[in-house]
């Protein structure tokens, strides 16, 4: 569950207070495993978006460019002799993921990408009945979560309107409060076929409790799913503890495996043996004993393997093989810890501008969040964001009136935080 008690931290507006954070920081050296990109004097920039596309790690040259050698001087018979065999490349990634997630190995998979597997798990959970057919979604969720759930709704011949509900904060209200979201499931949970929310929300940065959510609503009878895209390499997750039926993420944004890259699928481990569950099915999902005797009837793999589709394209598992095995270097439970000191500091020096202009929108509950802050300008448009993005930060915009910003424990340093809140007390003090 979620604490609730915030870590006390002493915090100093200052440089040198920054610079001597970063000199004692036992992760501050991974920073130079990244590339940091640059202005156009050579600069390194500000990069505080890796909530929205995480930073190349240095390593992943070599990790494609091996990939690429293998094929070049092996062919076919890459598959077997390679340096990392292609048949079975995306299992140790599997198990890599898996502890990143807080998962077992035969409960991830990764493949595919993010809203495809969205749509898969959605094919073997959302099961709607003329009693219970509808989904929760939260009001704000990612635009794609919401086009992929209204066409789920659809297909299964139901109207969208009626079959969508959506969790809304309070009038005047950012978050989304746990009375609220108990309460409607209370109350809707008999006609609520599957709970799908965001582990993290991408527009406030709230970090919901997946646990005490599955619990809820498997008490009422639902299916549990989650869209963990801002959550995984943000938070300790423990999605096998959560007990969700299933999750779905990306791993190009806090995984730094490049746009667009390979996504991932949890399936928990009490589903593993059910073959009886509906799923669309493709050759890779299939018994690898039999798998290339081509003619046999579908014999499903146990776990979450046996939602797969194609073989892995392993040019595109490359790069989260790279990234993966930095993370299991410095293991969660140190980026989090980190990442709590990094955006404290963050809030703390946001709150020292005193300026009624903007309002941090995320929860202040260090516990109910992650290392993103969103930052509302008050009656502005956009010229605040375009004059700090002048000034060489990277952050996101997102209408109507919020920057993104996200300190990143593996590669952000406490003299980012200070200058970019420099930089945007200046911008304030021009608009």
């Amino acid at each position: 569950m979620i604490e609730n008690n915030n870590i006390a931290f002493r915090f100093e507006n200052s440089l040198d207070f920054a610079l001597n954070e970063d000199q004692i920081d036992a992760l501050g050296k991974y920073r130079g495993e990244f590339w940091i990109p640059k202005q156009s004097g050579g600069k390194e920039s500000i990069y505080l978006c890796g909530n929205s596309l995480g930073l190349q790690p240095k390593n992943t040259f070599s990790y494609v460019n091996q990939e690429l050698e293998d094929w070049k001087n092996l062919g076919v018979n890459g598959h077997v002799k390679s340096s990392n065999p292609w048949l079975s490349y995306h299992e140790s990634i599997s198990e890599s993921m898996a502890k990143v997630v807080g998962a077992k190995p035969i409960e991830t998979v990764v493949m595919n990408t993010l809203t495809n597997n969205l749509h898969l798990g959605m094919v073997s959970f959302y099961r709607p009945s003329k009693k219970r057919y509808k989904i929760l979604i939260e009001s704000d969720a990612f635009p794609s979560d919401r086009y992929a759930v209204e066409s789920q709704v659809s297909f299964h011949g139901y109207n969208p309107k009626e079959g969508i509900l959506k969790m809304k904060a309070r009038e005047n209200e950012s978050l989304i409060r746990w009375k609220d979201l108990e309460e409607c499931i209370e109350r809707e949970g008999e006609s609520i076929a599957l709970i799908l929310l965001g582990g993290v929300n991408y527009y406030t940065g709230q970090y919901f409790d997946l646990k005490r959510i599955a619990e809820k609503g498997h008490k009422k009878g639902c299916m549990i799913g989650f869209d963990l895209a801002h959550a995984v390499g943000n938070v300790e997750i423990n999605l096998h503890d959560s007990g969700a039926d299933f999750a779905v993420w990306c791993t190009y944004k806090y995984l730094n495996s490049g746009p667009g890259a390979i996504a991932a699928l949890f399936v928990h481990e009490r589903h593993a043996q059910n073959d009886d569950l509906p799923r669309f099915t493709g050759w890779w999902g299939h018994n690898k004993k039999t798998r290339f005797n081509m003619r046999k009837e579908f014999d499903s793999l146990s776990g979450a393997e046996g939602w797969q589709l194609s073989n892995p394209p392993i040019l595109g598992l490359a790069p989260v093989k790279a990234s993966l095995d930095i993370f299991n270097k410095v293991g969660m439970r140190a980026l989090r810890a980190k990442s709590i000191k990094l955006t404290s500091y963050l809030e703390f020096l946001l709150d020292q501008i005193n300026d009624e202009r903007i309002r941090i929108i995320t929860p202040s509950n260090q516990w109910e969040r992650g290392c993103q802050l969103s930052i509302q300008i008050k009656k502005s448009d956009k010229k605040l964001f375009d004059m700090i993005t002048d000034e060489g930060v990277v952050a996101d915009w997102r209408e109507p009136d919020v920057i993104r910003v996200a300190p990143v424990p593996l590669y952000n340093s406490f003299k980012d935080v200070f200058d970019f809140v420099q930089i945007l007390q200046d911008g304030l003090k021009r608009i």
